[in-house]
């Protein structure tokens, strides 16, 4: 039976309510995860748990149809010290609804449950729909949706097979974008940078001073450019962040300089092209900490997209990572609230972008699924 849209954004905004009231930090957020899975059970869904992260499957799943996941996170940052309201009181005032975690990503997932809850127990659609409420996305931890995808109860609830799962997926991750179409973003990958020289005597000029060694390869990472540019992304980036040594003595020549680089890479490369580029350039020994945070992108001729260009959005290329890099398939970024209020103090969303949002994602998903 269809649900009212009017019933369900009126439910979404009290279930932020709840979210908001409840402290969910990065690997915390068991509590949230029990509002979240106790409010689809009262819906009638059978909602499914794995750790701190909560799915269901639409009632009428059929494996022989492509799958949509709506996919967003309930962990959320600390509350930052300028916060002049209580970061966990779901206030309403003059159509702001504050609290920690209500832009980012509190409305982008609630408007997914009210859509998810809408097209829940309709037949004949297109695409399966599959919701998953995930945490850690914050700290781009293993135990979210990385989890989630991998865990053999999900694979088993969404007819996947383990050897070849998710053929024929997309998705729909929730995150702040003022409800227009991320199309791309950039991968994140931090490298840890080692130059070695040999330790001496400053006073008697002995040794190799690998600080120096490291600021030759420094001034390679600040001069470089990458020839590949985005149309969405634009260049890729490399900066130094951290710079240290284990010597602590005034007086002897460092054999060890470790500095840190973070580098933002765009579509056109992959991350084993831009590794082999910077090792062919510099002396340090390179070691990437990890290499799951890749850039991504979706057709712009993908039924998504195509779906909200006829809504009249927009698409940009966005320079924030989110959990779409560590999906297999390709996902649409889209969102209500501003990413601009993300971990700020005071943060809020519009109680009109939440109703916006709930009514896009049930559009863009009709368009697909009819």
């Amino acid at each position: 039976m269809m649900q009212d849209i009017n019933i369900l954004q009126q439910e979404a905004i009290a279930l932020l309510q709840q979210l908001i009231a409840t402290p969910s930090f990065s690997r915390e957020e068991d509590k949230t995860a029990d509002i979240i899975f106790n409010y689809l059970q009262q819906k009638g869904i059978a909602a499914q748990r794995i750790n701190n992260n909560v799915f269901a499957v639409n009632q009428y799943f059929d494996a022989s149809k492509p799958v949509v996941l709506l996919n967003s996170h309930h962990d959320t940052v600390k509350p930052n010290p300028q916060y002049t309201k209580d970061p966990f009181a779901p206030i309403i005032d003059e159509g702001k609804l504050y609290g920690l975690g209500s832009n980012d990503a509190g409305g982008c997932l609630v408007s997914l449950i009210a859509a998810f809850c809408f097209f829940y127990g309709q037949q004949g659609l297109a695409y399966n729909i599959v919701l998953a409420a995930t945490a850690e996305e914050e700290i781009s931890g293993t135990g979210g949706v990385e989890l989630l995808l991998q865990h053999p109860d999900f694979l088993s609830a969404t007819g996947q097979a383990a050897e070849n799962a998710y053929h024929n997926w997309t998705a729909i991750v929730g995150e702040p974008t003022l409800l227009q179409m991320a199309v791309a973003e950039r991968g994140l990958m931090v490298l840890d940078c080692t130059s070695h020289g040999k330790a001496g005597h400053a006073a008697r000029g002995e040794g190799e001073n690998a600080i120096y060694k490291a600021i030759k390869d420094i001034q390679w990472f600040n001069g470089f450019t990458f020839d590949k540019v985005s149309d969405l992304l634009g260049p890729s980036r490399m900066n130094v962040t951290v710079i240290e040594t284990e010597n602590k003595q005034h007086n002897v020549v460092p054999a060890v300089c470790k500095f840190v680089v973070d580098t933002r890479i765009n579509e056109l490369y992959s991350f084993e092209e831009a590794l082999a580029i910077i090792r062919a350039n510099v002396d340090c020994e390179i070691k990437p900490r990890s290499t799951r945070l890749r850039s991504t992108s979706i057709a712009l001729d993908h039924p998504l997209v195509k779906a909200g260009l006829e809504m009249n959005k927009t698409y940009y290329g966005s320079p924030t990572t989110s959990d779409k890099a560590l999906m297999s398939f390709q996902a649409l970024k889209m969102g209500p609230g501003d990413s601009a209020r993300s971990h700020t103090a005071d943060e809020f969303i519009f109680i009109e972008e939440i109703h916006q949002g709930v009514r896009d994602y049930i559009t863009i998903l009709q368009k697909i699924c009819k």
